[in-house]
């Protein structure tokens, strides 16, 4: 737990001011003036770091970028409004139409909608592999691959990726590594493990209470002669490289994204986004306990628990290892059909029935009669969403109220 004790310090210390107001200031302006035509003209190259525009971004923004730049041991960061804005900005910023990306593991449903159905409208081909098909990705990784996406934590199907050797694969064939670290900040660090781009839906653990939707995409420094996107496959980066040196993918994400699509964070988002980011660290250890302690007693209830705390997951020894033991807030609990899973939620007294995760309360939703009700039976199948699934966020309350509820909500599924 010692890496949630350095940011403790670090999100409070870094955050707000010493003097003046101690709180961050919300900059709540759309428009921001230029003191002279040579300034203006100079803030447009990039020559003179001043706000531009708020679409391109704000103070209070800012302020929160630095934060989770340094959280990830990232160059830089871009806030977004949403985490699918923050999909959606590294993703565009990185394809164009006849390109193609691989998605391993599990996948949240508006993630697969967007690559299984908006972007192959553009031209932009995904195929998706599961967890446990690491011997064909080689074989599926072509000239026109441009990522390679992944989930840290499959949300729902509660699968954890090789990322090691995942990265080790994008490292050799020089593709860029995406993961979408949402339910596992400071637990896991992915730059550091051969990550090129991390995203964020900010919404979730990092705001923590429900109160603001947001979304990042974090980036690494881009090196000298022969890193991955001084080569061919990204000759679209050059110009970027050439102007802005190691910061180039934030450059190429503010220009061929922000600036065209406006998936621009709101001051008073990032602000609302700061306050949650300074607790974070305190919260995700006791959200990391209560997940696994709550798991394990419902397994040992007879419920059918899934999560890899358990011994018969089959990535327990990932989670031990690579994970440390914790892999975020959810589980999932399946009860054969929809009319038992109704049962259960109905009959819970402290859940709250959401779309959300990772709140500071316990939440859950039947995935299928939701968001996957769309879907057809070949994707739920791929996706592991069953009849009777529920996902689970479990959240901060007492964990033997968490699991007493549970049971005697059970009682009542016939």
């Amino acid at each position: 737990m010692q890496k949630f004790e350095a940011f403790a310090t670090d999100f409070i210390q870094m955050n707000g001011n010493k003097t003046g107001p101690i709180s961050p200031i919300i900059t709540q302006s759309a428009a921001f003036g230029y003191a002279s035509c040579a300034e203006a003209e100079g803030i447009f190259d990039g020559s003179v770091k001043k706000p531009l525009y708020a679409r391109m971004g704000n103070p209070t923004t800012a302020q929160l970028e630095r934060l989770l730049a340094h959280m990830e041991g990232g160059v830089g960061a871009i806030a977004t409004a949403s985490g699918m804005g923050a999909i959606s900005l590294a993703v565009i910023s990185m394809t164009q139409a006849g390109d193609e990306i691989i998605s391993i593991g599990g996948l949240f449903g508006g993630t697969y909608g967007f690559f299984h159905e908006t972007l192959s409208r553009f031209g932009i081909v995904t195929h998706f592999l599961s967890a446990d098909a690491m011997d064909t990705l080689h074989s599926v990784i072509t000239p026109k691959t441009k990522i390679l996406f992944l989930e840290s934590v499959g949300n729902p199907n509660m699968r954890l990726p090789d990322i090691t050797a995942i990265a080790t694969i994008a490292q050799e064939h020089g593709i860029a590594l995406m993961v979408d670290n949402t339910v596992t900040p400071i637990t896991l660090q992915p730059l550091k493990l051969g990550a090129d781009i991390v995203v964020y839906s900010t919404t979730k653990i990092i705001a923590g209470n429900a109160s603001v939707l947001g979304g990042a995409a974090i980036f690494r420094a881009i090196g000298g002669e022969g890193d991955k996107f001084r080569s061919p496959r990204y000759a679209f980066l050059s110009k970027f490289i050439e102007k802005m040196g190691e910061n180039a993918l934030i450059g190429m994400g503010r220009k061929r994204a922000l600036r065209d699509l406006g998936m621009s964070a709101s001051a008073f988002s990032s602000y609302l986004t700061l306050l949650g980011l300074e607790t974070l660290p305190f919260r995700m250890p006791r959200s990391i306990e209560n997940v696994r302690t709550v798991a394990l007693a419902l397994h040992a209830a007879g419920l059918a628990v899934n999560h890899p705390a358990l011994p018969h997951h089959p990535d327990h020894a990932r989670f031990l290892g690579l994970f440390d033991g914790s892999c975020g807030t959810l589980l999932t609990l399946d009860f054969g059909t929809k009319a038992r899973a109704f049962a259960f939620l109905d009959a819970s007294k402290l859940i709250t029935i959401t779309a959300n995760i990772a709140d500071s309360r316990t939440l859950g939703l039947h995935m299928a009669s939701t968001i996957y009700r769309d879907f057809s039976a070949q994707d739920r199948a791929f996706l592991g969403i069953t009849d009777g699934l529920v996902r689970i966020s479990i959240g901060l309350e007492s964990p033997q109220a968490i699991i007493d509820d549970f049971l005697e909500a059970y009682t009542h599924v016939h």
